[in-house]
């Protein structure tokens, strides 16, 4: 018995098995093709060539700006106190004062408003004044520090009970190195916060 034989290629009927339309193989498409009757264009090379505007972008959009105020003075007053605390430390313990170490005070004071606070106008000029806030108090503790050494008193009784003749030991002291320390400071500050911020 013998089987029929196929035809080795059968003929090939249009997309969509219809019959060609006005010479046009593929008139006759699918219904809910969306590219019915478009032609595909040549590559370009460029993998976003055929994106709308506004859709399907392949870029995350920018991080909104930071512009905490509260949380930029909060930080700014926390590292004041610990810059104080360390500034009057040091001078405390070498009974002089030292320029780089005002300086490092304005820069983490204006370095924590900036980072926390963001992009506010106000927090550098915030910073530079906390930062002399910082340095004088620095300063104080240093003076009461070495009064320490030769007064039978604590640092505590001289800022609380003796604040008075603090102040003028501080003024005795003071110098144009001093209102030095207080500019590279508030610089500094200001600086810190503004790079910071960005």
């Amino acid at each position: 018995m013998s089987q029929p034989v196929q035809p080795p290629n059968p003929p090939q009927q249009p997309y969509g098995g219809g019959q060609p339309t006005d010479g046009n193989p593929y008139a006759a498409q699918q219904p809910g093709n969306p590219y019915a009757g478009q032609q595909p264009g040549a590559p370009t090379g460029n993998p976003f060539a055929g994106q709308q505007p506004g859709g399907g972008m392949p870029f995350a959009p920018a991080a909104p700006v930071r512009d905490n105020l509260g949380l930029g003075l909060l930080a700014a007053v926390v590292a004041a106190l610990v810059a104080a605390g360390v500034y009057g430390g040091i001078i405390g313990a070498t009974e002089h004062q030292i320029g780089y170490a005002a300086v490092g005070v304005g820069f983490l004071v204006g370095f924590a408003a900036g980072k926390v606070g963001g992009r506010n106008p106000a927090l550098p000029v915030i910073g530079a004044a906390l930062s002399l806030v910082s340095v004088y108090g620095g300063q104080l503790l240093g003076e009461a520090i070495i009064a320490t050494e030769h007064a039978p008193v604590t640092v505590t009784e001289i800022f609380f009970d003796h604040f008075g003749l603090l102040n003028e030991a501080w003024k005795a002291d003071t110098n144009v190195i001093s209102v030095l320390f207080f500019a590279f400071a508030a610089a500094a500050a200001f600086s810190a916060a503004k790079k910071a911020s960005s």
